[in-house]
């Protein structure tokens, strides 16, 4: 019984330490892999809206930093089915094509932003169906003494979507090398 209790105790602070770090299976099923990097660029002057292919909806990502009240802006990366496809900054989208069916999607914040960061990445479902356009928005917020940064995704409208995005800068990603 000595032994048995012994070899508990033993073991006990492995398990703790094991704990520390989250599997590659507790992230979501849109996010890619932690050591995808994003290269951003916006163009401020442009505001494209896709058409989508014969048989495939779009999926349009927005990235909101009306709240976010400090320098530098996060760098937002969005996941579709377990794969990071593209990265915004400081009000900016961009949009993927996507065959009909259910996807998963995934924003998290590519760099480590601020000292007092609460939730920095989120995810989401949807079902596409061909001739759709989706829209997610990352609401990214942090005003000095109201609480740690962090960010929220959600479904928007599509009237919304399209004013912002009249407003927003269009940004084009591609992983580092």
């Amino acid at each position: 019984m000595k032994s048995t209790f012994a070899l508990f105790l033993a073991l006990l602070p492995a398990s703790v330490i094991a704990q520390d770090k989250p599997s590659a299976t507790a992230a979501a099923a849109g996010c890619g892999t932690e050591n995808v990097k994003f290269e951003v660029k916006t163009a401020r002057s442009q505001h494209p809206i896709g058409k989508p292919d014969a048989g495939k909806a779009l999926v349009y990502f927005l990235q909101d930093d009306t709240d976010y009240g400090s320098i530098p802006r996060p760098t937002t990366r969005f996941g579709l089915d377990g794969n990071w496809i593209g990265a915004t900054q400081s009000n900016a989208y961009f949009y993927v094509s996507v065959d009909p069916g259910e996807h998963h999607v995934c924003a998290g914040w590519q760099t480590f932003v601020n000292a007092n960061t609460g939730q920095k990445s989120a995810a989401a479902h949807f079902t596409a169906e061909a001739g759709g356009a989706y829209f997610f928005i990352v609401h990214d917020h942090f005003l000095e003494n109201h609480g740690p940064a962090g960010m929220t995704l959600s479904p928007v409208d599509s009237d919304e979507a399209q004013l912002l995005m009249s407003k927003f800068g269009f940004s084009t990603s591609h992983p580092r090398k």
